[in-house]
């Protein structure tokens, strides 16, 4: 099949996302470059998300529904390319949404460059609340890469067109991680070397959890799976780092007197504050404004990058128990972590 004849396949991984999946469909069904089935694995939700798709598919529209009782995201994606009907296979996420042309964008880039095996498109979270805004500019933010002039996100695979064989010969995704599957399989592709092309003009949108608590709750998940995936030096370092500091402050103080703890509790501030003007800093680009709206900024972003912290730590400490001092206690794909 040469690429002016490419059919495409979306593929698609759900759990639990029956406030997000009518969206994701909607405008992958509204796409100017429509794809020619998408298949959904749902990794056994127990909400109404398998009966919100089966409307669709009740309606006519090229769904093809995969039920598993668990399945993360790299078994869920695995399973829905195995029984794909086409040979190129189109990424998208739970929890997001395409541009309208997003699909077309990256099947013209397919097309108009040969050999071209993978092809990555750009991602922007979705800024619809002040929250979401700050939580944007905390943890959002990816170096970009430099296309020429043009800069766009690192790649992800939740915006992305491949052909199938690539998908094959790297073995797939890892199926035994909530999170960092992706990257492990995005490096096993740049190891093997296959023609990669970017596309800044293929967006997909990504919604920001709203609340503090269900981003705790989030990255909790990502902290653990992220040091099952052995990608801790690219997030945790730091952060270890950081509060083995602080913990030595702490025990040092403590000699003196409670009242002197008052120091590495004022130390920490500074430290969350250095941060958050960092963050505005690195993301004034992206998200201007005025200075009284930078200070409101200033003093949300406190607590979302403390949560941030707590969060990483707390992913590290069930990691420690569940996956390094206590193996056999592994939770299996599909799980009660969100």
């Amino acid at each position: 099949m040469t690429h002016q004849e490419l059919k495409i396949s979306l593929i698609v991984p759900v759990r639990n996302e029956e406030n997000s999946i009518r969206a994701l469909l909607d405008h992958a069904l509204r796409q100017t470059r429509r794809p020619d089935e998408i298949v959904i694995t749902d990794g056994g939700s127990t909400d109404a998300t398998p009966q919100i798709i089966e409307e669709y598919i009740k309606r006519g529209e090229p769904i093809h529904l995969i039920r598993e009782t668990a399945a993360w995201p790299g078994r869920g994606r695995n399973l829905a390319a195995a029984q794909a009907s086409h040979e190129w296979l189109a990424f998208a996420d739970a929890g997001t949404y395409p541009a309208q042309d997003w699909l077309e964008t990256l099947a013209e880039k397919a097309k108009c460059a040969p050999g071209i095996t993978v092809v990555y498109g750009a991602w922007s979270p979705v800024t619809d609340s002040f929250f979401k805004e700050c939580a944007a500019i905390a943890y959002a933010y990816a170096p970009p890469i430099d296309l020429d002039g043009t800069h766009m996100p690192p790649p992800c695979i939740g915006s992305s067109l491949m052909q199938r064989a690539v998908w094959r010969a790297v073995g797939g995704f890892p199926e035994h991680l909530r999170a960092g599957e992706d990257l492990l399989f995005m490096n096993k592709v740049a190891a093997a070397k296959f023609p990669v092309a970017y596309e800044p003009r293929a967006c997909i949108y990504w919604e920001m959890q709203p609340t503090l608590w269900l981003t705790f709750r989030r990255f909790v998940t990502y902290s653990r799976h992220s040091l099952r995936a052995g990608l801790w030096r690219q997030w945790h370092m730091a952060i270890f780092r950081r509060y083995a500091f602080l913990s030595l402050c702490v025990l040092c103080a403590l000699p003196f007197g409670l009242r002197w703890l008052i120091l590495p509790a004022a130390l920490w501030l500074v430290m969350l504050g250095a941060r958050a003007v960092v963050a505005l800093r690195r993301n004034h680009g992206s998200y201007p404004a005025h200075i009284g709206r930078n200070a409101l900024r200033f003093l949300l972003l406190l607590p979302i990058l403390a949560t941030l912290d707590a969060a990483t730590l707390a992913g590290a400490a069930i990691w420690a128990v569940r996956d390094k001092i206590n193996p056999a206690a592994r939770l299996v794909a599909g799980d009660n972590q969100a």
